[in-house]
């Protein structure tokens, strides 16, 4: 105990606290900026068992902001929940990390999902959140929001059966659809809302409950700007995630996004789940302000972003040319659309 003395020392946690964080078992869906501090974080703090999840492999513009990998990692792209897990033995060898290279779809969160105590959103997309949102209610399972962008950011505890769900919550306040791919992002932008999801983990993990925030925070570290917001209005009795009578629509197939490789145009297809009109005149706007080269017309707008170029509908279907791996595709996808 004596590697957690500090953190004993600390009332609210306490022998007993740190004894109940080592029983505990936290998966992390994504191993981006968020969740590689997340998981630094737990680790240190003790938690019994993690599970980490991601697709992706290590790049040198992740170094900035994700905390657990070297240069050696970008170099060898060594896949990111590998590189993570490698990491987090060296810190804390009395922790059991469990690593998936993956992609975190219904079938596979469904499949870890009934082993856990808790989810932490280190993800960089909303797709893959209402999937977590719609897993956590149906296993009634704790998860913990969060999301950066630029200076910007957002955390929000949702407990099953007690607080508005993502669904809810994102009608009453909708994303703007920035990416760090577009607007870039800093590194204290991170810290700050993996200190507002860490400190809501370890009041979970350590069953204080009673000190929960109940407020979806959000701030501005540029702008020197700070909010939190009552969620609880929120709350829809007739949502299909969390309210009266549940169906959990983002783990049915028909719902999820649809991907298909062109034969022969080294090409993937992606058509997200309820595609409706965007506003191509605004992402070109902000393609072009970060830097892309765009291309359009009133019906398309296409952009180049490295070895890809993406092709987007009005109807928000998008080619993505220049690969026939899914995962990249996504990936791609997801950086300009967010």
């Amino acid at each position: 105990m004596n590697r957690y003395s500090r953190q004993t020392l600390f009332s609210p946690i306490g022998i007993d606290g740190q004894e109940k964080i080592r029983k505990k078992h936290v998966l992390i869906v994504g191993m981006g900026a968020l969740g590689s501090a997340i998981a630094e974080t737990l680790t240190r703090a003790g938690v019994g068992k993690l599970t980490i999840i991601d697709r992706d492999y290590v790049e040198e513009s992740n170094l900035q902001r994700q905390l657990l990998y070297s240069e050696r990692d970008a170099q060898e792209r060594v896949p990111k929940a590998e590189a993570a897990k490698k990491r987090l033995n060296e810190i804390n060898q009395d922790v059991d990390v469990g690593s998936i290279v993956g992609e975190a779809d219904a079938q596979l969160l469904e499949s870890v999902a009934p082993d856990m105590d808790l989810i932490m959103d280190g993800t960089d997309n909303f797709e893959t959140r209402f999937i977590m949102n719609d897993i956590a209610h149906k296993f009634r399972i704790p998860w913990i929001f969060g999301s950066c962008v630029g200076s910007f950011g957002s955390a929000f505890t949702i407990i099953p059966g007690e607080t508005p769900c993502l669904q809810c919550l994102m009608k009453k306040l909708p994303m703007n659809g920035q990416t760090c791919d577009t607007v870039g992002i800093i590194a204290p932008t991170v810290q700050m809302v993996t200190a507002y999801q860490t400190a809501e983990a370890l009041k979970i993990l350590s069953e204080n409950n009673n000190a929960l925030r109940n407020t979806y925070v959000t701030f501005d570290l540029w702008q020197n700007q700070t909010l939190s917001i009552k969620a609880d209005a929120t709350k829809n009795p007739d949502c299909y995630t969390c309210g009266h009578h549940p169906t959990y629509p983002n783990l049915h197939y028909e719902v999820a996004t649809k991907t298909a490789v062109l034969c022969g145009r080294n090409t993937v297809q992606i058509r997200p789940s309820g595609c409706s009109n965007i506003s191509i005149e605004g992402l070109t706007i902000q393609w072009r302000k970060a830097g892309y080269e765009v291309s359009g017309n009133p019906y398309l707008v296409s952009v180049l972003k490295g070895d890809y170029r993406m092709v987007l509908f009005k109807d928000g279907r998008a080619l993505i040319h220049g690969t026939n791996d899914v995962a990249m595709a996504k990936k791609v996808y997801h950086s300009l659309i967010g």
